[in-house]
C-alpha cells in the first residue's frame, strides 16, 4: 500500500468513525424522547440522582462534551444551578466511558451488517423515531467499519516497524502523548474518537497499556473544550461550570500521572486483552473523579465560585439575559429559558411601578423620570426578544401543551409591556405635568395616593409570584379581589369630590392630575388581573 492510498484510506476511517459518532448520538438522542426537563427537576433535588442522570444522557448520546455544552446552555439559561449541574457533569464523564466499552467489542467483522439493518430501519420505517432508531444502527455500523478500516490500513502500511519505532520513542514522553492527545480530542469534541483510535493502535502492537494511558488523561482534559467555548459569552455560572469541569479533570490527571505505571499493571489484571484494558482504564479513571468529587460538591461548588468571580462591570439590563438561540432545538428548554427572561422583565416593570410614586409624592424629579423611561426602553426591547424568540419556537412542531405555556408567555409579556407603557406615557406625563403647574396635593390626597400604589404594587408583587411558581389559588384570590379594587378606586374618587365641595388647600389644583392618577392605577390593576388569568388558565 503506498503512501498516498495509505493516507486516503486512514483519512476515509477517520471521517467514518466521527460521522458514526455523531450520527449514533443525535439519532439516539431524537429516539429516546427523553423528557429531559421533567427528569431534570425531579434529578436535581439529589446530587447522587443527579450523578446517575448524567451518566445515563451521556450513555445514551454517547458524549459527554455534548451532555456537557447541554448542561453550560441550561446554565446559562438559569434552568439549572451551578450546584445542580455539577453532579450531572461528574455522572456524565462516566457515562460516556460505555461508549469506548462498546467500540473495545471485537464485532468490526459485523460492520457491513449492522449498517445494512440500520439502513433497512431507517428506510423502511415511516415514523420519526423508528427512522432514528435506524439511523442510530447506522451510525453503530460506521463506526466499527472506520475503525476497522484504520486498522486494516495500519496493518498493511509498509513502513510499518518505523511507525512502531515512532511510538516506542513516544510512549518515553509520557507528557507530549498527553499533550498530543488533549488537542486531537479539542480537534474531534469527542474523546471517545480519540480512544477509539487508541485501541485501533493498542491492538496493531503499537501502543502498550503504558503508553496508552496518557493518551487516556489527554483525552479527557481535551473533552473540556466544547464547554469551555460554549461558556465564553455566556453567565457566570456557565463559565463556573466549565471550570469545574476543567479543574475536575486536571485534578485527575495530576493525581494520577506519577502513578501510571503502577495503575497500569493494576488495569492489566481487568481484561485479557489490550482494548478492553484501554477501555477499563478510561472508566476506572471517571470512576474515581466521580468517588472523589461527588461526596465534596457542595465545596467544589465553592471552590469554583471563588476562582470565577462575579463580574465587576453592571448588566445591561435590556439586553436578554437567558434567551440562548441553541436551546431553539429543545423547546421545553428554549420556554423555560423565555420564562425566565419574563420574570426579569416583569422585575423591571416592577422597579418602574415602585419608583413611579416618587414622581407624585415629590418635587424635581427629573432624575428618577429619566432612570424610569430608560427602564421602559428595555423593557420594550425585552418584549421584542422574547417575542422573538418564543415564535422562532413555532416552526419546531410543538406539543399542544408547549403550545398552550407559548401563548402564555406572549400574553403575560403583552400585559407587561402595557404596564410599562402606562407607566411611561400617562404616569410619567402626569407627573411632570404636576412638576411644571407646581401641583400639590392635600394631605389626605397624598395619603391616598400613597394607599391606592401600595394596593396595586402589592397585588402585582402577589400576581408575580403566582405565575413563577403556578400557584393558582393565589392567582384565584386576586381575580375575586377585582371588585373589592374597583369599590377602593370609586371610595377614592368619592373622597376626592368631597374635599373638592369643602374646599380643602390644593385638592381643586391637584385634582385632574389625582383622578387620572387613579385611572391609570386602575388600568394597570386591570392587567394584573389579566396576568391572573394567564395563571389560571395554564
Amino acid at each position: 500500500m503506498t503512501l498516498f492510498f495509505s493516507f486516503v484510506s486512514l483519512l476515509g476511517g477517520l471521517v467514518l468513525l466521527l460521522y458514526g459518532l455523531i450520527l449514533s448520538g443525535r439519532s439516539l438522542e431524537e429516539a429516546a424522547g427523553i423528557r429531559l426537563r421533567a427528569l431534570l427537576a425531579r434529578v436535581t433535588k439529589n446530587k447522587f440522582l443527579g450523578a446517575a442522570f448524567g451518566a445515563g444522557l451521556s450513555a445514551i448520546i454517547q458524549s459527554s462534551s455534548a451532555t456537557t455544552v447541554i448542561l453550560v446552555r441550561l446554565t446559562n439559561a438559569g434552568i439549572v444551578s451551578l450546584s445542580q449541574a455539577i453532579p450531572i457533569l461528574l455522572g456524565a464523564d462516566l457515562g460516556t466511558t460505555l461508549t469506548v466499552q462498546l467500540i473495545a467489542l471485537p464485532i468490526h467483522a459485523f460492520a457491513p451488517i449492522i449498517m445494512a439493518v440500520g439502513f433497512f430501519i431507517y428506510s423502511r420505517t415511516k415514523r420519526e423515531r423508528g427512522k432514528s432508531i435506524g439511523a442510530a444502527i447506522l451510525g453503530f455500523g460506521l463506526i466499527f467499519y472506520g475503525l476497522h478500516l484504520i486498522s486494516e490500513t495500519i496493518r498493511l502500511m509498509p513502513f510499518l516497524p518505523q511507525i512502531a519505532a515512532v511510538f516506542t520513542r513516544l510512549s518515553a514522553w509520557p507528557l507530549v502523548l498527553l499533550l498530543l492527545a488533549a488537542l486531537l480530542t479539542a480537534l474531534f469534541h469527542s474523546s471517545a474518537a480519540t480512544l477509539a483510535i487508541t485501541l485501533v493502535l493498542g491492538n496493531a502492537g503499537l501502543l502498550t497499556l503504558q503508553g496508552a494511558v496518557p493518551i487516556l488523561l489527554g483525552a479527557n482534559i481535551g473533552t473540556c473544550a466544547p464547554a469551555f467555548f460554549a461558556s465564553r459569552k455566556g453567565a457566570v455560572d456557565s463559565k463556573r461550570l466549565a471550570a469545574a469541569h476543567i479543574v475536575s479533570k486536571l485534578f485527575g490527571t495530576l493525581l494520577l500521572y506519577p502513578l501510571i505505571e503502577p495503575f497500569s499493571y493494576y488495569v492489566m489484571g481487568t481484561a485479557d486483552n489490550l482494548p478492553r484494558q484501554i477501555a477499563n482504564a478510561h472508566t476506572l479513571f471517571n470512576l474515581g473523579l466521580l468517588f472523589l468529587f461527588l461526596p465534596l460538591s457542595t465545596q467544589f461548588t465553592r471552590l469554583v465560585t471563588r476562582l470565577i468571580a462575579d463580574p465587576s462591570h453592571l448588566e445591561d439590563p435590556a439586553s436578554p439575559k437567558y434567551l440562548d438561540a441553541k436551546l431553539l432545538s429543545s423547546p421545553p428548554f428554549a420556554l423555560d429559558a423565555a420564562f425566565r427572561e419574563s420574570l426579569r422583565m416583569a422585575a423591571i416593570v416592577q422597579s418602574m411601578l415602585q419608583s413611579v410614586k416618587s414622581v407624585f409624592t415629590y418635587h424635581d424629579n427629573m432624575a428618577t423620570i429619566a432612570a424610569i423611561r430608560h427602564q421602559e426602553e428595555a423593557v420594550d426591547r425585552l418584549n421584542r426578544e422574547i417575542k422573538h424568540y418564543i415564535i422562532g419556537l413555532s416552526a419546531r412542531g410543538l406539543s399542544k401543551k408547549e403550545s398552550l405555556r407559548e401563548m402564555a408567555l406572549l400574553n403575560f409579556i403583552g400585559h407587561l409591556e402595557n404596564m410599562g407603557d402606562i407607566i411611561d406615557s400617562n404616569l410619567l406625563e402626569l407627573g411632570e405635568k404636576k412638576d411644571d403647574q407646581g401641583v400639590q396635593f392635600s394631605d389626605a390626597g397624598l395619603q391616598e395616593i400613597h394607599l391606592f400604589h401600595h394596593a396595586v404594587c402589592h397585588d402585582f408583587n402577589e400576581v408575580l409570584l403566582s405565575f413563577e411558581s403556578g400557584e393558582k389559588e393565589k392567582a384565584l384570590r386576586l381575580i375575586h379581589q377585582r371588585g373589592q379594587f374597583h369599590q377602593q378606586g370609586q371610595s377614592l374618587r368619592a373622597a376626592h369630590i368631597e374635599r373638592l365641595r369643602q374646599g380643602v388647600p390644593h385638592t381643586v389644583e391637584s385634582s385632574a392630575i389625582h383622578l387620572d392618577f387613579i385611572t391609570h392605577f386602575s388600568r394597570i390593576r386591570s392587567h394584573i388581573t389579566a396576568i391572573a388569568h394567564i395563571v389560571v388558565e395554564q
